[in-house]
């Protein structure tokens, strides 16, 4: 049985150097796609940094639209209350208007009755 063993020594050892000589090109394939997956992780990584920043710019904006929505409303609400006391001021100017043209027109009206019969005497 050593003899066997001893002439199939060399076969063996061919086989092992063959096995070895077949093994040197997947281990370069694989060097590469170590390189390759690595790349990728840094790739990647770079891109969810891009991502995160986005997002953080956008909630940014966000908030900042929700400020000027709430500024735009209380401007809103600020001119709505100055139109209502503008009306106002309006209704009290007609009325004191017409106050002071009725106040006018009785003080007026005996002025323009003695005025006639002051004309209606001289012509007598």
């Amino acid at each position: 049985m050593k003899i066997a063993v001893l002439k199939l020594a060399p076969f063996a050892a061919l086989i092992a150097l063959a096995g070895c000589a077949d093994i040197k090109p997947l281990q370069a394939d694989v060097d590469s796609l170590k390189s390759q997956v690595s790349k990728l992780q840094t790739d990647v990584a770079a891109v969810k940094s891009s991502a995160d920043s986005a997002a953080r710019a956008a909630s940014a904006a966000q908030t900042s639209a929700n400020q000027a929505t709430q500024a735009a409303s209380s401007a809103q609400s600020t001119a709505n209350q100055a139109v209502a006391a503008a009306r106002a001021a309006q209704s009290s100017i007609d009325a004191t208007n017409v106050k002071i043209n009725r106040m006018f027109k009785h003080k007026s009206m005996p002025m323009a009755h003695a005025k006639h019969h002051a004309r209606h005497h001289k012509k007598s």
